[in-house]
């Protein structure tokens, strides 16, 4: 058996991501890591609703932003309260695209990935 358990995004600040992830989607640091004498921090953050893990990597000798490429690559969530978490979003100044015929939009995190965020979809 083969399941799910994270994507990684490397982090200029760890502490700062995994506050942005806390306060904007509720995820909290389930496992944390410390290698190369402290060179290298892994925090594996989720929530109670889900398995999957997003993991942000800190390398201490990293300085420049990391090359996002085209920013297609993202991590998304389901969410049952899609306009509240919109508004929420919208106040904090981090949507970067929306989609409202589609029930989805997209923010940006402090290092730039792009998070989507999509309506829960209602089943008969």
């Amino acid at each position: 058996m083969v399941r799910f358990y994270h994507c990684n995004h490397s982090v200029l600040d760890i502490e700062r991501s995994c506050a942005f992830y806390a306060e904007q989607f509720g995820l909290r640091v389930m496992r944390q890591l410390t290698a190369y004498e402290g060179a290298l921090r892994l925090a594996f953050l989720g929530n109670d609703a889900s398995d999957f893990r997003l993991e942000l990597t800190w390398n201490r000798d990293r300085k420049t932003p990391y090359a996002l490429g085209e920013k297609e690559f993202h991590v998304a969530f389901y969410t049952d309260s899609y306009d509240a978490l919109l508004q929420k979003h919208k106040a904090a100044g981090i949507v970067v695209l929306e989609e409202p015929e589609l029930r989805l939009y997209f923010v940006e995190d402090p290092d730039g990935y792009r998070v989507e965020v999509v309506e829960l979809p209602v089943r008969p």
